[in-house]
């Protein structure tokens, strides 16, 4: 991904799907401090500085082609960032990436994460040409692997005790889409999709 790309916005019905900037930090160190948040993510800071390093991570792997990550707000509050959703691992000789996604517990049951990753999906599949998207989830965290399944991603399996985390190893429920799959869905109201000038 070139750095003098436009950074690609994302329009649903109620919500924009845009980048992660420096003044998102607060409410990213909020996301990623809140166990609630946290329990299934993975990743949790403990202070505003080290929070940062989420931040930088989320332009590196834009500026070297190997993920992107967008902000979600509301489509009349596109400063106020309520959750982030995107790919890593994206290996684009082989058009695959990986799925990941969190939202303030606020928003959790109201169809906010079905909109905005059905939005993600879609530019994923049409405008990135992504082959197949995958998705790790734990087996105790029934609400997200619910929700993509919804989306029409298939169990491939279990890894078995394949992550370590607080001293104990944890299975992960495998998931995965094809572009065609998605593609032979009936889709939700269509995204729209536009390229900002830079700036």
């Amino acid at each position: 991904m070139s750095e003098k790309s436009p950074f690609p916005l994302i329009q649903t019905p109620h919500f924009l799907l845009r980048q992660i900037v420096a003044t998102d930090l607060t409410q990213i160190f909020r996301g990623m401090s809140d166990p609630r948040v946290t329990e299934y993510y993975g990743i949790s800071y403990e202070t505003l500085e080290l929070t940062q390093a989420q931040l930088d991570w989320f332009e590196l792997i834009y500026e070297t082609g190997t993920g992107i990550w967008w902000g979600i707000c509301h489509r009349d509050e596109p400063q106020h960032l309520i959750g982030t959703c995107g790919i890593n691992e994206w290996e684009q000789d082989d058009h695959c990436a990986e799925a990941g996604f969190w939202i303030f517990p606020e928003y959790w049951g109201k169809g906010v994460m079905l909109e905005c990753l059905s939005a993600m999906l879609d530019y994923c599949f049409t405008k990135l040409s992504l082959h197949r998207m995958q998705s790790m989830v734990e087996p105790d965290n029934p609400a997200s692997w619910k929700l993509i399944e919804k989306l029409g991603f298939q169990l491939e399996g279990i890894l078995r005790e394949c992550e370590r985390k607080d001293d104990r190893y944890v299975d992960l429920r495998c998931y995965s889409l094809l572009a065609r799959e998605w593609r032979n869905r009936v889709q939700p109201q269509a995204t729209i999709v536009h390229f900002p000038a830079s700036t």
